[in-house]
């Protein structure tokens, strides 16, 4: 066998071994607080679908009526003839629901990073990120030919020594950038602390990933910026479709003539067919109920308030989260595998977060509420994983 082979076939030998192999769930409902796996119903503690509108029967509608009127395929990149007259009322309804200039759709959040970074950047440029920034940032940040800082986890002393050093070191711009809300943790970024820094310096800009932020801070959901009441001083807004959106994409907000500019010269825009017409009718259906009502938002916290709490009366560490995201530790790899194991024979779906994805020694699941979650879902999860925690000695 060939050396790639052994490779590969050491790396899965290795995952099984270590018990973290990913044994990927099919789903055989539409998303929602419940589904089901297998021919069971489980209570889904693990989706991103943080407004339910994964499911949600107005999208529905508004998708197949997308399809009717553009078909299920744009046939060719945006910069070409892909672009659908559904394209830029799905950009300029997010742009006003955010409260920029202007914005542009890509396949996906993570594309969105991949479109921006490298995009902006030069050689002459440098980049400082937060250690716990997510993959696609990272892999960004990798894509550009700018110098890489990494600045301590929301530490602005340590920011600030980046920036100085940066500063010294290349002749162009530095940009900062960094997750809004960290999926692992449920923590979030100081963002008044870095405006306020950054503010400070010429030619020191702030990219915002708000992947975790959309839909569940600010206004109606706008976002982290809105909720510190930053709008209009953070330079680029990147997010996501695929959480509380509940479909799939991504987008990058700022002034019109970077929006133009990404059009011109980003290469995911360029060189990948944009999203279908079922996902622009869906969006633009759900940024309008966003925009009339905040309710799903009230109910999301609502739901994540009750849950959090209901699991810290029981002794669990939830973490340093100040989210709906909810992680809850259990220290040992083994243990939020089995933990997740006699979940999943308990009829509950839950995610478990290990190294390297988090340091050893902090091993978790993570729940994610939902506003579609009612409090008998709730209630039934808290007691099944009090229930396992118990049999398995972790709490």
């Amino acid at each position: 066998m060939s050396k790639l082979w052994n490779r590969i076939n050491d790396e899965l030998k290795t995952r099984h071994d270590s018990k973290t192999y990913n044994h990927i769930k099919v789903l055989e409902s539409p998303q929602g607080a419940q589904i089901e796996v297998g021919g069971r119903k489980f209570i889904n503690m693990c989706s991103n679908n943080y407004l339910g509108f994964a499911n949600n029967r107005a999208a529905v509608a508004a998708a197949k009526d997308a399809l009717d009127e553009y078909g299920v395929g744009s046939g060719a990149v945006r910069s070409i003839s892909g672009t659908q007259k559904c394209h830029i009322d799905f950009e300029r309804k997010l742009a006003e629901f955010k409260g920029v200039e202007d914005v542009i759709l890509v396949q996906s959040g993570f594309q969105a990073n991949t479109a921006l970074i490298p995009t902006i950047t030069t050689a002459d440029d440098a980049i400082i990120s937060d250690e716990l920034n997510h993959a696609s940032i990272i892999d960004g940040v990798r894509l550009a030919r700018a110098k890489k800082y990494v600045y301590k986890h929301a530490d602005m002393e340590d920011l600030k020594v980046q920036i100085e050093k940066a500063k010294s070191e290349v002749s162009g711009i530095v940009l900062i950038i960094t997750d809004g809300v960290f999926s692992m943790d449920g923590d979030i970024a100081p963002l008044d602390k870095i405006v306020e820094l950054k503010e400070q310096y010429e030619d020191v800009y702030l990219a915002v990933d708000d992947a975790h932020g959309e839909g569940v801070f600010g206004s109606h959901g706008r976002g982290l910026v809105n909720h510190f009441g930053l709008d209009g001083r953070v330079e680029f807004e990147i997010g996501t479709l695929s959480k509380a959106f509940g479909i799939a994409g991504g987008f990058i907000g700022g002034k019109k003539e970077l929006i133009d500019y990404l059009k011109q010269k980003a290469r995911p825009f360029l060189f990948s067919t944009g999203l279908d017409s079922a996902m622009c009718g869906a969006g633009i259906c759900i940024v309008d109920e966003m925009t009339r009502s905040d309710e799903r938002v009230k109910k999301l916290w609502e739901n994540a308030k009750y849950l959090q709490s209901g699991l810290k009366a029981l002794g669990f560490d939830t973490w340093k989260t100040v989210s709906p995201i909810t992680p809850v530790i259990v220290g040992e790899e083994a243990k939020a595998t089995a933990l997740t194991k006699a979940l999943f024979d308990e009829g509950v779906l839950v995610s478990p977060i290990m190294f390297p994805t988090v340091a050893k020694g902090l091993a978790r699941i993570r729940l994610m509420p939902s506003a579609a979650h009612s409090k008998d879902d709730l209630d039934e999860a808290i007691a099944k994983i009090k229930k396992c925690a118990e049999q398995l000695e972790i709490i």
